[in-house]
C-alpha cells in the first residue's frame, strides 16, 4: 500500500556557483536548515550522494521503469546522513558524511526528504578533482535564488514498505559483526570479478589474505552475497575509497541464506549498501521487528527513552540506562520498539544506534503489518489455549500446533512456518503465542 505525502520546496534542489544548494521538505520547521558549509571531500561526496540516489531509483528484482523517491537525510551533531531503499526494498543504502568530511556546523537537526533531481544528478557527476563544494541542507534564502523562486510542491508516492524496511534493517544489522576488511585495490578487483547484473545467485564471500574470495556454500566467517549485481552502485565510489569492510551474522556450513553489509571507507565519509538475503525479498517482509512491535511491555520503555534521545549521532546505551534508570537490555529492547518508527537507525561501522526522525506516524508499521494485525486478532478472540511450553491456536477452519523449542525460538504446524522455516520472521500463531507468553520473548 502506497501513502501519497505532499512535500513542498522553496525552490528544486542544484549545483550552484557557491555549491550544492539541497532543498529539503520538512523537519523540527518549516524547510530547516541542518549544515551549511563545504564537503572536504567533493568528489567523493558526490558520488556517495549519486550511489544513494541511485538505489532509490532502482528496482533490482523485476526491473521497471526507474522510481522517484527521494533518499531521506539526517543532520545531528557533526554528521549528515542519506538514506534511501530500493524501489524493490531489497537493498538499503546509505551514505554517513563523518565530521572529518564537513567544513561546516550542524546548525540545526532533523530528518527529512531531500530532492535529488535530474537536473542534480547531472550537475553532482560533474564534480570532480578539488573543486570545492557547498552543501546547504535546507535553503539559505529566496532571495539568493537563481531559479525562479516559486514554491515547488511534489506528491511522492511513499510506500509503506519504505517504513517496513527501515524498522527490519535496524533490527537485523544490529546483529552484525565485522568480517572481512580489503583495500580499495582489491576491493575493485573483486568487484569486476562478480556476476553480471542479471545473475541472482546465492553466493558467499571468504576472506582471502588481502581480498575476498566466493564460494557457493556457506562456512564460518563468510558473509553472503545474493544478488552480487547490487553492489553496483559502489563502484562509483571505488576510486575515492581507502577500504571495502564487510559485516554480517554469524554462519556455519549449511546456513540459509542472510543479509549483509557492503561498505566503503574514504575516511570523510562511508558509504555501505545493505543487501536482503535473496534478490527477490525485500526487507520489509522480512519480519525481524515483529518481536519488537508485539511487546507491549516495551511500549512504556519506549517513551520514556525515546524522551531522552538527543540526535545522537551514536547512542551510548550505557549511559542512555543511566538516565533512564534503566538496565542494559530494557534500553536495548527499548530502542527496537523505537526502530519500528524509523525514531532509531543503527550503524554498523559504529556498532551503535543513532537518532532520526522519519516523516511517518509512530503507529504506521504495526497497522501496516499484515502477521501482526492477525496476531492480535486471534489473541483478541482467545484463540490461543497455551499449553506449558507449547500452544494450540484454533482460526475458524483449522487448529495449529506451536511449539516453543529450547532456544527460545517456535516452529508451527501451519504452511507459512513449513515454507520458510523460521527465516523470515514468525507466523501470526507464533506471534499470537508469544504474545499471551510473560515475559515478552525475543522470536528467531
Amino acid at each position: 500500500m502506497n501513502a501519497v505525502q505532499t512535500y513542498r520546496y522553496l525552490q528544486p534542489s542544484a549545483l550552484r556557483a557557491a555549491g550544492l544548494d539541497l532543498q529539503t521538505c520538512g523537519g523540527p520547521a518549516a524547510n530547516p536548515r541542518f549544515f551549511a558549509g563545504f564537503l572536504t571531500a567533493p568528489a567523493a561526496a558526490a558520488a556517495g550522494l549519486l550511489a544513494v540516489a541511485e538505489v532509490a531509483r532502482t528496482r533490482y528484482h523485476q526491473p521497471v521503469n526507474p522510481a522517484s523517491l527521494d533518499p531521506v537525510v539526517t543532520g545531528s551533531r557533526g554528521r549528515l546522513r542519506f538514506e534511501s531503499f530500493s524501489g524493490c526494498c531489497g537493498v538499503y543504502a546509505r551514505m554517513d558524511v563523518l565530521p572529518a568530511g564537513l567544513d561546516g556546523e550542524i546548525s540545526g537537526h532533523g530528518t527529512t526528504n531531500v530532492d535529488v533531481n535530474p537536473p542534480l544528478r547531472e550537475a553532482l557527476a560533474r564534480v570532480g578533482g578539488i573543486e570545492p563544494l557547498h552543501v546547504a541542507v535546507g535553503p539559505d534564502d529566496l532571495a539568493v535564488s537563481t531559479m525562479d523562486g516559486s514554491v515547488v510542491e511534489r506528491k511522492v508516492p511513499l510506500p509503506g514498505r519504505w517504513l517496513r524496511g527501515f524498522a527490519e534493517v535496524h533490527v537485523l544489522t544490529a546483529g552484525f559483526e565485522p568480517r572481512a576488511e580489503i583495500p580499495a585495490t582489491e576491493a575493485a578487483a573483486f568487484l569486476r570479478r562478480l556476476p553480471a547484473a542479471t545473475d541472482r545467485s546465492v553466493l558467499w564471500a571468504v576472506p582471502a589474505g588481502r581480498t575476498l574470495r566466493l564460494t557457493s556454500r556457506p562456512a564460518p566467517g563468510a558473509v553472503c552475497l545474493a544478488g552480487a549485481g547490487r553492489l553496483a552502485a559502489l563502484r562509483g565510489v571505488l576510486r575515492h575509497a581507502r577500504t571495502l569492510r564487510v559485516y554480517g551474522p554469524a554462519v556455519r556450513a549449511g546456513s540459509p541464506a542472510v543479509p549483509s553489509t557492503w561498505e566503503l571507507d574514504t575516511g570523510a565519509l562511508r558509504v555501505s549498501l545493505t543487501l536482503s538475503p535473496e534478490p527477490y525479498r525485500g526487507f520489509s517482509g522480512e519480519g525481524a521487528a515483529l518481536a519488537a512491535l508485539a511487546g507491549d511491555d516495551v511500549v512504556d520503555d519506549a517513551e520514556l527513552v525515546g524522551a531522552l534521545l538527543n540526535w545522537d549521532p551514536t547512542i551510548d546505551v550505557a549511559a542512555l540506562a543511566d538516565a533512564a534508570a534503566l538496565p542494559d537490555g530494557r534500553v536495548r529492547a527499548a530502542l527496537a520498539q523505537l526502530g519500528t518508527a524509523g525514531r532509531v537507525g543503527y550503524d554498523v561501522a559504529d556498532g551503535a544506534y543513532f537518532h532520526r526522525v522519519m516523516p511517518y506516524d509512530a503507529g504506521r508499521a504495526e497497522r501496516d503489518n499484515p502477521r501482526l494485525l492477525g496476531a492480535r486478532a486471534l489473541v483478541e478472540r482467545g484463540a490461543v489455549e497455551r499449553d506449558g511450553e507449547d500452544a494450540t491456536v484454533r482460526t475458524d477452519a483449522e487448529v495449529y500446533r506451536v511449539r516453543r523449542h529450547p532456544d527460545g525460538a517456535y516452529s508451527c504446524t501451519c504452511r507459512w512456518w513449513a515454507r520458510h522455516r523460521g527465516q523470515r520472521g514468525p507466523c501470526r500463531h507464533a506471534l499470537a503465542v508469544s504474545m499471551v507468553a510473560a515475559p515478552v520473548e525475543v522470536l528467531s
